[in-house]
């Protein structure tokens, strides 16, 4: 009879256990996920990321000895920092002046004044009038700050502007592009040059060598073309034409046209009466002439021919009466 009642107290007490670890055990909820832990902020520079792996014989290095496993180092240009605009200027001025040497001279001045230089010059000269003028044509550089400058004294060494035209090329986005090519070839070129430094026989070392010459090759090139833009867009270029005042040319006497003959209309009134007066003016010229014969000419020659002729006369007579022997 004990041993009943003592295992249904067992029982009920591990029934009890039981139910009392069931009721103490929370049902699963179904809560918000915790928000994550906000990173710690480093303010160090960030280590740059590993380089990517690449495959041998997959890229382009020829050189790549196969199953070897090299780093891609040629990582793209960084994005270019802000330029200053570089725009090469060039302008074209012609000049009209009193005096081409003081007008050369005062140009001379002038590119020396903005440390300036000369780039080509031509003087010739041209008759006029009898006169030998000179002109010029002389191209400068000159600093790109100090173009307005150099073109406002220009003209202020002219009687007359006869001619101006200016141009700009901005040319800051070639520029740009030629920096970023510098930047990839450069890194290219450090790429190779530890592949040489890896290199296991000659003629893979002589390989990476062609490879290494050719890229500096470019990288020359592309310095070239970096220096000329910059050089080109520091100093503008002015062409300058100096022509001289000539002076007038004297005024040429202009043939005067010949009369055209006007057909005379016939006029027998007039004929007439010309014709009258003609005769009368003849008659009148007789009538005078016989005045001046016996008024003037006869009294004078008259006594000298009775002299002559009675001399005549006499000498004749006295031949006559001369007795024959």
């Amino acid at each position: 009879m004990k041993i009943r009642i003592l295992i249904v107290l067992l029982l009920a007490v591990i029934v009890l256990t039981a139910c009392r670890g069931y009721a103490t055990k929370a049902p699963p909820v179904y809560e918000e996920p915790a928000a994550t832990e906000a990173p710690v902020v480093n303010y160090e520079e960030p280590a740059a990321a590993p380089p990517a792996k690449q495959e041998s014989g997959t890229g382009n290095d020829a050189h790549t000895a196969p199953g070897e496993v090299v780093y891609n180092t040629g990582a793209p240009a960084a994005e270019p920092a802000a330029y200053d605009r570089m725009v090469i200027k060039n302008a074209e001025i012609s000049l009209l002046v009193k005096d081409s040497d003081i007008a050369i001279d005062s140009v001379t001045q002038l590119v020396g004044d903005v440390r300036g230089y000369i780039i080509s010059s031509q003087i010739w000269y041209s008759d006029h009038n009898g006169e030998n003028f000179k002109y010029a044509t002389i191209t400068i550089g000159i600093p790109a700050d100090q173009f307005e400058v150099v073109l406002r004294r220009l003209r202020g060494l002219a009687i007359r502007v006869l001619n101006e035209t200016a141009s700009g090329q901005d040319v800051t986005d070639q520029y740009v592009d030629l920096q970023s090519q510098l930047t990839n070839l450069e890194a290219t070129r450090d790429r190779i040059k530890s592949f040489l430094e890896q290199a296991k026989t000659v003629d893979e070392a002589l390989r990476i060598n062609q490879q290494l010459s050719d890229i500096e090759a470019q990288i020359e090139k592309v310095k070239g073309q970096m220096n000329y833009l910059s050089d080109r867009s520091a100093f503008s270029t002015v062409t300058i034409s100096i022509e001289p005042d000539l002076p007038p040319l004297p005024p040429t006497a202009t043939p005067t046209p010949a009369p055209t003959a006007t057909p005379v209309p016939w006029e027998p009134g007039k004929t007439f009466e010309k014709s009258s007066k003609t005769l009368t003016s003849a008659y009148q010229g007789i009538i005078d002439f016989l005045i001046w014969f016996f008024v003037v000419l006869v009294p004078i020659l008259l006594p000298p021919a009775l002299l002559v002729w009675l001399i005549w006369w006499l000498i004749r007579r006295s031949s006559r009466t001369k007795p024959k022997g």
